[in-house]
Formats: C-alpha cells, structure tokens, sequence
C-alpha cells in the first residue's frame, strides 16, 4: 500500500528506500528500481525525458497536420480490424470532442491493456505527429495519457518521465510532486563549487526544482534539449565533484611511493635482437615515457592507448622485463582465455634467450599445473604471469609484484583492476600500472574518465602495413563476396568469416556461425575451415586457432571471440555478416584481425536491408576510415561514454544528465575550477572547503577509492 504523507519517517535521508517515501510502498518501489530509482537521491535525479506545453492543447478543428502535438480529446471507440489483406492487425481508437473526430492507430497493441486503462468517456491527450488518412486526421502510435485536471494546471508544462510496465505517469508525477521540497531541504550543495563569475546562474536546489517543475516563463526547446540553465546546472554539478574525485585520486596515488626501477636493458636487449623488425616512433616514445616513471619512485598509473596492431603488446612486454631485470615480478591481465594464450605463445618464445620464466594462468589450467604456478609465483621463481581474472582469486600471491599491466581495460571492473594491484606483497610499496586499449578514446573521455591517469599514445601502425580497403556488400551479391574469397585463398591467404549468434535462434532472423559453417565447408570444399566460438571447451578452442594460425584452416568462421587479441598475419580478408547489427568500435575491432602482414587486407560487411539511419550511418564511417580515433569519435556521438566504454564492466560514473559530447564545454570549465580549489587546498581542509569534502565523500568515495585523498 502506498504510504500517505504522515507515515513518512521524521528521520529521512536521501540515502532512505524509495519505498518509505510518500505514495509509494513495496510494489511502486519494485517498478521504480526498474528505472533505478532505488533511494531518495535517485528520485530527486528521475529526470523527465519530454515536456509538453499544456498551453498549446488543441481541439481536433485546429489540430495542426505537424510533427510533435498534443491533442486534447475524449475516447469515442475503440477496435480491431485487419490491416490490408496481410494477417496483420492494426488498433483504432476514435478520438471525439466538440469540433470533431480525429484517431489514434496502433500496429504493435495489447487489446486488453489498452480497453482496461482508456475505456469509452475517458478523456485523454494524445501526443505524437499528426497526419491526414482519408476524413480523419491521425496519429500513429501516439502516447496516450488520461488526462490529470490536478497536472494539467498551474504552468502548462508537463514532465513526462521515463516508465516501466505498470507504472504511469499520473503515479510518477505525483510522487515526484509530494516528495520534491522535503527532498531538496537535504539535498548538498556548495556555491564554491562555481566560480564567483559563474558559469550557471542559478543554485544546484532552484535547478533540481525547476527541472521537476518548470517554471511559466522556460523555453521549452531548451528544457526538451536539456540545454536549458537548470539542465546545465545539474550537468555541472555532475562534472565538477567527478573532476574533483579524479584530481584528488590522481594527487593521492602520487603521493604513494614505488619500487624504483632503473632499466639496465640487458633482457629486452635479447628480445629486441630476435625481433624481425624496428619498434615504431610511437612504441620508442610510450617506453621512454614508462621509463622515466618506473624512475621516480611514484605509483605509475599510464594509459596505453593505440589502435589495433599498433604494438602495444610488445610495449608493455619489453618494459615488464625491465621490472624482471630489477628482481621483481610482472603480470599481464587479459579479459579472455583466447587473449591469454595468444599473448602467452607469442612472446614465450622469448623465454629461453632473455633468461627469465613465464608462465600462463587461467580457470582452464589444469589444477596439478596451477598448483605448480602459485607455487612458483609465491617463491619468486616465476617472474612473469600472463592471465585472466584467474590472476586475482584468494589463493594467487606474488613475492614481489611490482609491475601490473591491464590489456583492454575497460573489459574490467574497478574492483578487479584493485583486486590485482593488491597483490603487491609490500603494502607500503605499490606496483607500478600499465593500462592498456585498442579502443581509441576520445580526449573528453580521456580528460573526464581517465583524468587520474598519465596518457602515452602509439599513432602509428608498424612500418610496411597498408590501410585495410572496406566495402559493404548486400545479401543479393553474396556470390560475389565468395568469389572474391576465393581469390585471396588461392593466393595462398586465410579468411575470417564473423556472425552475431553461435546457434539459430527463434528470437532473431540471422545466420548463425554453427549453421554457415556447414555451408561455408561446402562453398569453399578444397579448403580447411573451421569453427570458433565461446561456448567451445578452452582445449577445443586452443587447437582450432592453432589450426588457423599455422595454415591447415584457410578460413575461420566464428563469433565475436576474436574481436581482440587474435593475430594471424597471414589473414587477408575478413567478411562480417549482419554488420549493421555491430557498433562501430565492435567493427573496427573486428576488422583489425586482418591488415596485420605485408600484404593488402580487405574487410567485407555483409549488410541485411531493413537497417536504421544509424546503422547505414555506421556502416558508411567504416567504409571511409581506418583511423580508429576518428571512429571513436563518432561512436561516443552516437552512444554517449556509457555504452561506449561498458559503464557496468569499467566502473564508470553513471551520469544523470551530463553527457561529455553535448556538454563537452562544461566539463572544461568544470575540471578547470576543480583543479583551482585543489592547488589551494589538496586536502580541502579550510573549513570554506568542509561542505565540499562532504559532498565528494558522500557522492565518490566508495566508487572512486577516494580514502588515501
């Protein structure tokens, strides 16, 4: 049952269950955790996604054949009728008032739901585009509200939040409405936080109030845009007290002392003698860089970022043998088995000749060899490990580790990342921490997300390798994708073949990799091909790379479990089925299987043809750019830091409103008044600062790490 105003407790906080606020209990609050609205901050920051002006209601007489209206009507009837001579169905309810009939269509309906929340005499709006079909002006898949006489005074304009199944907008209205003002009494705020000039006029609580509730006289292009000053407000408040937690963590980790390393080079001297060509500018540039922290004394913490089959790999294995060469231990992370294994043969091989011992952990090495592994970890006599997330279970301890890389990242939680870097047998001493990814971030995500790190770059491809040629092709020229195949085939080259699914699906029309394999064998009979995808057990995966890797598979069909880490130079071609369904830096990725030998390289994307303006949008980027920074780009304006980068896998800040492309300005000014109030105060101990070291404490210190700042 819904708790009426006077149960609400006296002690209430804005950490207090949304389900002890006004007008809500058990039941609402389980739909509101569905929007993730689970305490009372997170009611204050359910943001409405639209506003409509009440003012500008019409009747059907002057409703105008335009996009974005709000017809003001009531439901005259309701029904189901086909739809053409298809077997399709189509719902129409006829809106009536005083001036006359218009309707509101529906292709996608429940019948039932529909009859029982808008039955005949229920007067409602209707809001969506407006066109002429026949007699009647229309609507086609409108949102329809009962109309709330209560809301649809005062101001004229109406929030519209974001719902889940069950829950209403009349609810979550009057919810927000009842709660707002007792909630901002709470609500932490601190002036100092803008500069006296002031970048937005107005408080942190007139903003939350006015998003909430507008007030008469706001353009509401600027509120549906989230431009408006309330808006940027809240966008800045966001930005600033993130910039401050990353600031302060970054000043705290260079205050933490680091086995002071010196590279004497004898052992990376070996591997670069045996190698078959000269480290690029970029690769010489980002080891100097690691050097010279590996030199100071301090904690390093450097990202690693290039594109794919820049190089980072050898980077990060030639400045581990400077941390074996000063008698401490190194170890490499990886998010999967098929990564591991592939770095653990490519730089073994170096083994013998430098003089040191690697070894590779993962959940598939058997359990005598892992004994044998933590065994050797622990007594020092292994000095480099290369693994996955088997390197940070309980029973894993180092001698001395004092040098950590992480590959592709953003894969990894913040915990786990912490989890490896606590492996470090001396607590007063930290290991020094490489990042590394082959998704080019773009420099508002590396000033905002990584602003506690130190950024090395590698530009540049290895001398010799030509830019992959791409072209997208539909379904009705698939023979000739095969025919151009087999050409690469015959001049002795291998091929990749990529699908979305292992196994058909009932859910989704699209070609599998167990099924197409099967006709892929017979396409290219003469040919060995095989299958990779991974639900394989990890020994059935090991022989089938190993297979492709030495030449006795021409053609590897598989799924995205190649996406990363998989290098065959001899891999000329790569053909992408269903392209339209991946995102751009999941293509580009992809893509960088092939392009890693002398020879040219070609990627294929198989397009289906119902595709979205996005997806035709994403598809044309691949086919006019190898540059991945500029593709990141353009991803992280197509889908916000979030999606970018996997906010649940990395542990990135789940912003409100702020959105780092959109507001790229504020986050400038943001991090600049940040870093002011820090050089002032690094320990923000004046008592002018006491609110504001709350304020961060409460919002980032179990997120961010924040106890040594």
């Amino acid at each position: 049952m819904p708790l009426p105003a006077k149960s609400q407790s006296a002690t209430l906080t804005l950490d207090t269950p949304v389900q002890y606020l006004r007008y809500v209990g058990p039941y609402v609050a389980d739909l509101l955790a569905k929007r993730g609205v689970k305490t009372a901050r997170d009611l204050l920051y359910y943001f409405p996604l639209r506003y409509v002006d009440r003012r500008t209601l019409y009747s059907v007489a002057n409703l105008p054949i335009e996009k974005k209206q709000t017809l003001l009507a009531t439901v005259a009837d309701m029904n189901v009728r086909p739809l053409g001579r298809s077997r399709k169905k189509v719902l129409e309810i006829l809106l009536k008032d005083d001036t006359g009939y218009a309707k509101a269509v529906f292709f996608n309906f429940r019948e039932a739901a529909f009859k029982k929340r808008f039955p005949t005499g229920t007067q409602v709006t209707a809001f969506g585009d407006v066109t002429r079909y026949g007699a009647f002006k229309q609507m086609a898949h409108p949102e329809l509200e009962e109309w709330d006489d209560e809301a649809g005074a005062g101001t004229g304009i109406l929030p519209f939040y974001p719902l889940t199944e069950g829950l209403h907008q009349k609810a979550a209205r009057r919810i927000v409405k009842a709660n707002l003002e007792s909630l901002l009494a709470l609500i932490e705020d601190d002036p100092r936080s803008v500069r006296e000039s002031g970048e937005v006029a107005v408080s942190l609580v007139q903003a939350l109030r006015a998003v909430h509730e507008p007030p008469p006289d706001v353009d509401l292009n600027a509120l549906n845009n989230q431009t408006s000053v309330f808006h940027q407000r809240i966008v800045y408040d966001e930005f600033f007290f993130f910039e401050l937690a990353m600031i302060a963590r970054r000043a705290a980790m260079e205050r933490g002392c680091a086995a002071v390393i010196k590279p004497l080079g004898e052992l990376a001297g070996r591997v670069r003698e045996k190698l078959p060509f000269k480290l690029t500018e970029g690769q010489e540039s980002a080891l100097a860089e690691i050097s010279a922290d590996f030199a100071s004394g301090l904690p390093m913490n450097r990202l690693l970022q290039g594109d794919v089959g820049c190089g980072k790999t050898l980077v990060a294995f030639l400045s581990a043998l400077w941390a074996i060469e000063a008698g401490g231990q190194a170890a490499i992370m990886v998010p999967t088995e098929i990564l591991a294994e592939q770095h653990f043969k490519n730089l073994v091989r170096f083994e013998i000749d430098a003089g040191f011992r690697m070894e590779l952990l993962t959940s598939a090495t058997p359990d005598k060899k892992r004994t044998a592994i933590l065994e050797g970890l622990a007594s020092g006599e292994i000095n480099l490990v290369v693994g996955t997330h088997a390197l940070i279970t309980p029973d894993v301890a180092f001698k001395n580790l004092v040098y950590v890389v992480v590959d592709e990242q953003h894969r990894f939680g913040v915990v786990q990342r912490a989890q490896l870097r606590a492996k470090a047998s001396d607590r007063k001493s930290e290991p020094h921490v490489l990042f590394m990814t082959a998704t080019p971030i773009p420099r508002t995500l590396s000033m905002s997300f990584y602003g506690d790190l130190y950024v090395s770059i590698i530009a540049h491809r290895p001398e010799g390798r030509k830019p992959i040629t791409t072209r997208v092709i539909y379904e009705k020229k698939r023979p000739q994708a095969y025919t151009f195949v087999q050409g690469e085939l015959k001049k002795g080259r291998q091929a990749y073949f990529i699908y979305p699914l292992v196994e058909e699906s009932e859910k989704l029309d699209l070609k599998n990799a167990t099924l197409m394999h099967a006709e892929l064998t017979k396409e290219f009979a003469g040919y060995g091909v095989g299958l990779l995808h991974g639900r394989m057990k990890s020994a059935e995966k090991e022989s089938v790379m190993g297979r492709f890797k030495s030449g006795e598979l021409s053609v590897l069909v598989a799924t995205t479990v190649v996406e990363v880490g998989v290098d065959v130079p001899n891999a000329s071609v790569i053909v992408i089925e269903h392209a339209e369904r991946f995102g751009l830096s999941q293509l580009h990725q992809l893509r960088g299987r092939v392009g890693r030998g002398a020879e040219q390289s070609h990627c294929v994307l198989m397009a289906g043809y119902a595709q979205s303006e996005e997806s035709r949008f994403r598809l044309r980027v691949m086919e006019e750019s190898n540059d991945g920074f500029f593709i990141a780009e353009e991803d992280l304006k197509l889908r916000g830091p979030g999606d970018f980068l996997g906010t649940k896998q990395s542990g990135l800040p789940d912003f409100h409103l702020a959105h780092l492309v959109r507001d790229g300005h504020l986050l400038q000014v943001a991090r600049k008044r940040a870093e002011e109030i820090l050089h002032a105060d690094p320990a923000l101990s004046a008592a002018t600062n006491a609110q504001m070291r709350l304020i961060l404490h409460t919002r980032w210190r179990d997120r961010l790490d924040l106890a040594k700042a």
